[in-house]
């Protein structure tokens, strides 16, 4: 667990009370201001606030990331067949219950070349409030599921929500994963226009951008396909997240 934000807080707490002669209000300021902060930090994995989780790539050439989360489901197998017309590779964040309800798109998955990610068994509406002992069961037993099914181990591992805390911290450190976020969310799962979800990808892209997407609609579908003839065009290669982690441990 990180302390120096509890610190900064007790610190930061004490000055203005001193300053202000013990001020009840200031207290009640400072103390609103850092709850705000925090609740922000555990909600923009982009913060690290957390987690230290890697959002993009450095990179001095037209390149980006697809990533998609929540799969494997019904939809999955449309994204693939479009990927491979494309020859692009992609990451995969798979549930672990998922996975066991689509074992064969699983596997295909896999053995086209893309990457998988954990992204736990259930990917509970709770993932916030669990305590670390469950956070770990949730990434462990999606592990197992991936082993069993796909004979396939990973060290990559994306929060639900891309929500972090301590417990979560805690919960990465012990299953020695590395926490993969994006600086390009899409935000396809809460968004109905397919047009604004496409602008908000590409009005934003840049060189080494990680993109978050979901393998769960055709509405999704329809703007990779769009996406993918942008990127072309664009002459923007892909690449997957775990050449970033392999980079790092070269380095």
């Amino acid at each position: 667990m990180k302390h120096y934000p509890f610190i900064l807080f007790y610190l930061f707490c004490n000055v203005f009370i001193y300053a202000f002669h013990g001020s009840f209000w200031v207290y009640l300021v400072c103390f609103f201001a850092f709850s705000v902060l925090v609740v922000w930090g555990s909600f923009d994995i982009t913060l690290g606030y957390f987690v230290n989780s890697m959002t993009h790539k450095r990179t001095k050439i037209n390149e980006v990331a697809l990533t998609f989360d929540d799969g494997p489901t019904e939809f999955t197998p449309r994204f693939l067949d479009l990927l491979k017309e494309h020859q692009i590779k992609a990451t995969f964040f798979c549930i672990g219950k998922q996975i066991e309800q689509y074992p064969e798109t699983f596997q295909r998955i896999i053995a086209e070349g893309h990457t998988i990610g954990n992204h736990t068994f259930s990917h509970s509406n709770n993932t916030g409030f669990l305590s670390a002992v469950k956070m770990i069961s949730e990434i462990e037993k999606c592990d197992e599921i991936m082993f069993r099914v796909g004979h396939l181990k990973t060290d990559l591992y994306r929060p639900p929500f891309g929500v972090t805390n301590p417990n979560i911290a805690r919960a990465i450190k012990r299953t020695q994963k590395t926490s993969i976020g994006w600086n390009i969310r899409s935000l396809d799962t809460v968004t109905e226009d397919e047009n604004k979800i496409y602008k908000r990808v590409t009005s934003n892209l840049k060189k080494g951008s990680i993109i978050l997407l979901h393998d769960t609609s055709e509405k999704t579908y329809k703007v990779l396909v769009n996406l993918l003839l942008f990127l072309k065009d664009k002459k923007y290669s892909t690449f997957t997240v775990d050449s970033i982690t392999k980079s790092n441990k070269n380095d």
